[in-house]
């Protein structure tokens, strides 16, 4: 570990320790120096340790256990990783939104409850059908009605995996309600809640294929031309 540059201490002592945890120097698990070591390895106070280490616990890197010590969570920069995937091709992220809704709409199917289909029926009046005037409301509406079936599949895991991909994913929305691609009708959008109500899960994931469908048939005619 370099010694932190004299200008902008706090923000070099976060990206020396960043650096760190990301080349695995430190593992998942494993404690990292006290404080007053740290202090030491980058020849700031600790003070600027103890900022810097707070950073990397918001960003999800670190975590602190009261009495023991501060611990590596995660080696892997989310946000780096959200970048790349924007860098990513539609059809691509088209793919990955099926794949989640696909299955979180067979998962939904076994867990629902009245609640939540009714909920998500809701979800769909105030969504509403397109309309220009109101283009942006619009998105944050279809948004949260996907956001919904995955929250309904009671997998914290999907809803974690989907709030991660969501501004892809709203990147998505927005491309097939401006007229780049078929935008799923409302009927479409009904046709899942009902398959989901049906507590048919082989039926909620062939429906909410179908759904997707003419988005990726779109996409490969467009790859094609």
């Amino acid at each position: 570990m370099q010694p932190a540059a004299r200008t902008n201490l706090a923000e070099t002592a976060i990206n020396n320790i960043r650096t760190e945890i990301t080349a695995n120097c430190w593992r998942i698990g494993d404690r990292i120096p006290n404080e007053a070591t740290l202090a030491d390895m980058l020849g700031v106070s600790r003070g600027t340790v103890r900022e810097a280490v707070r950073v990397l616990v918001a960003q999800g890197f670190l975590e602190t256990r009261q009495g023991s010590g501060t611990y590596v969570r995660s080696v892997i920069d989310a946000q780096d990783s959200l970048l790349r995937i924007r860098r990513t091709g539609l059809r691509d992220q088209v793919e990955t939104r099926c794949a989640l809704e696909v299955e979180a709409a067979r998962l939904a199917a076994m867990r629902h409850t009245p609640g939540i289909i009714a909920d998500l029926r809701q979800l769909l009046v105030e969504r509403g059908e397109y309309d220009a005037a109101v283009h942006d409301r619009y998105v944050e509406r279809d948004l949260a009605f996907h956001r919904a079936v995955v929250a309904a599949s009671g997998n914290h895991a999907f809803v974690e995996v989907y709030e991660f991909f969501s501004a892809s994913i709203q990147e998505v929305i927005k491309a097939t309600v401006t007229g780049e691609l078929p935008e799923p009708d409302m009927a479409a959008h009904v046709a899942i809640v009902d398959a989901i109500a049906s507590g048919d899960p082989d039926r909620a994931a062939s429906t909410t294929r179908a759904f997707m469908a003419p988005i990726l048939s779109e996409l490969d005619r467009l790859l094609a031309s």
